[in-house]
This record gives structure tokens, C-alpha cells and sequence, in this order.
């Protein structure tokens, strides 16, 4: 029996609200710089990377370089993404670590 894998792409599941706020505050809290970006560039596909653009002025095709893999887009580029996205990103303390 062959059985063929379907192509998964994490923008599909990106559905609401509620499933990118789970989604990024699991990659954040990973603290991978590189998955930071991915998850971003996956947000932004499943909100509309056309939108996005205009948003912030960028062209489609540099945001999906933007967040691609071994981007390193600067600092003030994510973040006009992010506002764009309509996320506010929260800083905390870390929880105290037990000795």
C-alpha cells in the first residue's frame, strides 16, 4: 500500500485569535530566534501576506524573504510586522526558579 504525506502548512491551523496567541506564546517562550521569525511569517500568510504588505509598505515577496529560513530581518522591520498583524507583545517577569 503507498501512501502519500499531504503537505502541511502551519498558516492553516492559524484560524483565530486565540490559536496565534497559543501558537506564538509557545515559540516565544522556546526562545529560538529562527522559530520566532518562521512563526511570524506564518501568522502573517494566515492573515494575508498581501494585506501585510500594504500594511507595512513592504512588497510580498520581501516579506516572505523577510521570514524565511537564515532571514535576519532587522528589529524595526518585525515589529511594524507584528503591529501590522494586530499582536501586542508583552513583557513579565520569569518565574522564580527553584534551587
Amino acid at each position: 500500500m503507498n501512501h502519500e504525506l499531504l503537505p502541511f502548512d502551519m498558516a492553516d491551523l492559524l484560524d483565530s485569535d486565540e490559536a496565534i496567541s497559543e501558537y506564538l506564546t509557545q515559540v516565544l517562550a522556546d526562545g529560538d530566534t529562527d522559530e520566532i521569525l518562521r512563526a511570524i511569517g506564518h501568522i502573517a500568510k494566515a492573515r494575508g501576506i498581501s494585506q501585510i504588505a500594504q500594511e507595512t509598505g513592504l512588497g510580498r515577496e520581501s516579506l516572505y524573504k523577510t521570514f524565511g529560513p537564515g532571514a535576519k530581518p532587522r528589529f524595526e522591520t518585525v515589529i511594524k510586522v507584528i503591529r501590522a498583524l494586530g499582536i501586542d507583545l508583552l513583557a513579565q517577569p520569569h518565574s522564580p526558579v527553584s534551587r
